[in-house]
């Protein structure tokens, strides 16, 4: 019987490897008609699966070759260094994307009024920069739509741009975000001037990141010890390479988009 038992599993093994080898080309063809030409052919399946179960932000753009970038500054603590970054966008002519929190809208509205005339983005970074990943929908939809309605009140604008606090999120803040009518934001590209490195390093930790690419969002913090600092040289160091700066809202695909599994955005 053990003989017999042994046969019939090597049996059904071999049936299951011969089904998967005549459908992976399938799924493969499948994935490359829509667009998605980073998926592996070796992880076909388990991306398939996360696809279904694990929904993702955008970390960056396929810009179809454009050599474009978005600069973010996350705005929750502080405008110490607020109007020196206003000056040096100015100066460059640069528009870029400010996730502010409610809080912080409430505390400075002359300076969230005035970023939003100079034509930045105005964007959504939650109302009390809570760890969302705790909340439930209705709770977190709340935040995002408090935040909303602060930024709109001081600048007439209304948003459609999120970034979650701590850059947390799993499918119940993705869906949250989307039944509140906004895109949610990541970055591909993070600056890690948080953490108070001095404005060379923070230059070098843009300029020549790993991952800085045609349609790379990059994070960037107001109320950083060295951003405002570092911040010509990252500009002109990014135009050096050829890169036009543009705010998200000029990067991102509004609609009719797919994302990757590496949550890169692609135009169907």
């Amino acid at each position: 019987m053990k003989r017999k038992q042994k046969q019939r599993i090597t049996k059904f093994i071999a049936f299951v490897l011969a089904i998967l080898s005549m459908i992976t080309p399938c799924l493969t063809a499948i994935a490359f008609a829509k667009g998605n030409m980073n998926v592996h052919v070796s992880s076909m399946a388990v991306s398939l699966l996360s696809s279904q179960t694990k929904k993702l932000p955008i970390y960056c753009v396929d810009t179809k070759g454009q050599k474009k970038v978005s600069l973010t500054f996350d705005a929750a603590w502080g405008d110490e260094d607020a109007e020196e970054i206003l000056a040096t966008l100015s100066k460059y002519e640069v528009k870029a994307t400010f996730f502010m929190v409610g809080d912080w809208v409430r505390k400075y509205p002359e300076l969230v009024k005035k970023l939003s005339e100079a034509g930045h983005d105005v964007a959504n970074h939650s109302n009390k920069h809570p760890h969302v990943n705790n909340m439930n929908k209705e709770a977190i939809k709340k935040d995002i739509m408090d935040a909303h309605e602060t930024i709109k009140a001081v600048t007439g604008k209304e948003c459609n741009l999120y970034r979650p606090p701590y850059g947390e999120y799993n499918n119940t803040v993705l869906e949250a975000a989307q039944e509140c009518n906004y895109h949610t934001i990541q970055w591909d590209v993070d600056s890690i001037d948080w953490k108070g490195y001095d404005a060379p390093t923070i230059v070098n930790k843009v300029v020549n990141h790993k991952h800085l690419g045609d349609g790379s969002i990059i994070l960037l913090h107001n109320g950083a010890k060295h951003t405002a600092e570092a911040l010509p040289q990252i500009i002109e160091g990014l135009r050096s390479k050829g890169y036009e700066i543009v705010p998200i809202s000029e990067l991102i695909y509004k609609e009719n988009y797919l994302l990757d599994h590496e949550g890169r955005q692609y135009q169907k």
